[in-house]
């Protein structure tokens, strides 16, 4: 039996469990589907070239990036020249659409219930499910961006190893991790509004603290663990592992990455639920 929604539109009984939290992904994953495809629709609508933005932005970001780090700092993977360029902007191309499919979410995440007043105080909608519908988006996005890179990759270095098809394994901590952050940004952008400036300057700096723009082994040795650190950026270049270099990321790291973020993806959606009381009288 569901439970009743009150008019500010949470319900009267909000459990922060693993359990809820399942019951709640699998009893509105058909009202997930079409809010995130009306939000991606959205986006496009009035736009001359429409969807085919999605495969012009990254091309364009991949052209500068790769001119600015390849070309003019000169930043390599491997030892060849030629080989060596094409290989790069494979490789970046790589770890910016992954990096990419949580920088968008966690940008968005502290507006989401701000953003979105009247689901809080007139409809009756369950609003734990913003942040998992701005992490549906940004999924999408980061399909049309690896569309683009596989044919980008293929032209450039040659068909594509078949660790390739583990990504989706790979890449399930960092969307459990990105989820977690996004119920706890969202539920705290209600109550601190310098949250979605705290973060946007936080995926930045994660950005460049990530093994993107170039390999681990070119920072020097005295300051390597701060980009050991950052778990994003370990969970970029396992993707980048298995789309590129036909490499298996450790079991022992995969599966103490899955099980922190599993902690992660709980602990934000307690914390949503046991401050999601307060959003009505806030906004």
């Amino acid at each position: 039996m569901r439970q009743p929604y009150s008019s500010s539109g949470t319900t009267e009984r909000h459990s922060g469990s693993p359990r809820a939290l399942l019951s709640t992904l699998v009893r509105n994953r058909g009202l997930v589907r079409q809010l995130a495809w009306q939000e991606i629709a959205g986006r496009y609508r009035a736009s001359l070239l429409g969807v085919a933005w999605m495969a012009i932005t990254p091309l364009l970001m991949l052209a500068v990036y790769t001119f600015v780090f390849a070309i003019v700092f000169q930043s390599r993977w491997g030892t060849g020249a030629t080989v060596n360029k094409a290989q790069f902007a494979v490789v970046l191309f790589a770890g910016l659409a992954v990096f990419n499919l949580f920088g968008e979410s966690i940008g968005r995440a502290p507006g989401l219930v701000v953003g979105n007043a009247n689901y809080v105080k007139r409809v009756v909608f369950p609003l734990e499910l913003l942040p998992v519908i701005a992490v549906c988006g940004a999924l999408f996005h980061f399909a049309a961006s690896m569309l683009v890179w596989t044919a980008v990759a293929w032209y450039l270095i040659g068909p594509l190893p078949v660790t390739a098809l583990l990504l989706p394994v790979v890449l399930l901590p960092l969307l459990l991790g990105t989820l977690g952050l996004c119920w706890l940004l969202s539920a705290l952008g209600v109550y601190l509004r310098d949250v979605g400036q705290v973060a946007g300057v936080a995926v930045t700096g994660l950005l460049f603290l990530s093994p993107i723009f170039y390999p681990l082994d070119a920072v020097p040795e005295s300051v390597r663990w701060m980009i050991r650190l950052n778990p994003v950026g370990y969970m970029v270049d396992m993707a980048r592992g298995v789309l590129v270099f036909g490499t298996l990321p450790g079991m022992a790291g995969y599966v103490t990455v899955l099980a922190a973020s599993l902690l992660l993806a709980w602990a934000g959606f307690w914390w949503f639920q046991k401050t999601r009381k307060g959003f009505a009288d806030v906004l």
